[in-house]
C-alpha cells in the first residue's frame, strides 16, 4: 500500500512492545497529550513574539526553527490522539499570555518550559503500547531537549555580550 501520510495507519505498521504499558498509563498518556497540544500551540505564539523581540537574525532564525518544530509536534499529537479515541482536539489560540518583561525573560521561559515539557513527554512515551507512536514521542523529546540547548545558547551568547547588568558591555 502507498499512503501519503507517514503515520497514517501506524497500527499496521508497528508492532506493539508487549505488555509494558498499562490502560490507565494509557488514559494518562491521552490526558496529557490533550494538554500538550494547546501547549505546543501556547509555546508557538509565544516564540511569534520572540521572534519579533530578537535581536540578531541568528536567534530569529533559532527561535524559527523551534517556532516550526513545535508546530510539528501539536501535529503528530493529534494524530496519536486521533488514532486511539477517533476523536480530533482542536487547540485555539486562547487568550494571549502575559507578555516577558524583556526579550532574555521570554527567552528563561521558553527554556525552563522546554525542561518542563520533556518531563511530561516522557509520561506520554510510557503510556503508549505502539512502538511506532513512542518512536515519533522520542523524536518530539529530542526536539525538547534541543530547543533547550538552543535557548541556553541564545541566554549565554547575550550573557557575554551585556553581561548580568543587561547593558551592552564596552570591554
Amino acid at each position: 500500500m502507498n499512503y501519503t501520510n507517514p503515520y497514517e495507519r501506524w497500527n499496521m505498521c508497528c508492532s506493539n512492545y508487549g505488555m509494558d504499558f498499562t490502560q490507565e498509563g494509557l488514559n494518562k498518556a491521552l490526558c496529557l497529550i490533550k494538554d500538550a497540544v494547546q501547549g505546543e500551540r501556547n509555546d508557538e505564539l509565544e516564540y511569534e513574539y520572540l521572534i519579533c523581540l530578537a535581536p540578531t537574525r541568528e536567534e530569529k532564525e533559532i527561535i524559527t526553527s523551534i517556532r516550526n518544530d513545535e508546530r510539528n509536534h501539536r501535529k503528530w499529537y493529534k494524530e496519536i490522539y486521533k488514532c486511539y479515541t477517533g476523536k480530533t482536539i482542536e487547540s485555539t489560540d486562547g487568550e494571549q499570555s502575559e507578555k516577558p518583561k524583556s526579550y532574555i525573560d521570554g527567552i528563561k521561559k521558553a527554556f525552563f518550559g522546554e525542561l518542563s515539557a520533556m518531563e511530561r513527554y516522557r509520561i506520554i512515551r510510557a503510556g503508549l503500547p505502539s512502538r511506532c507512536q513512542r518512536d515519533i514521542v522520542f523524536q518530539i523529546l529530542t526536539d525538547e531537549i534541543k530547543h533547550a540547548i538552543k535557548y541556553n545558547y541564545i541566554l549565554t551568547i547575550n550573557l557575554c555580550k551585556y553581561g548580568w547588568t543587561g547593558k551592552k558591555r564596552t570591554d
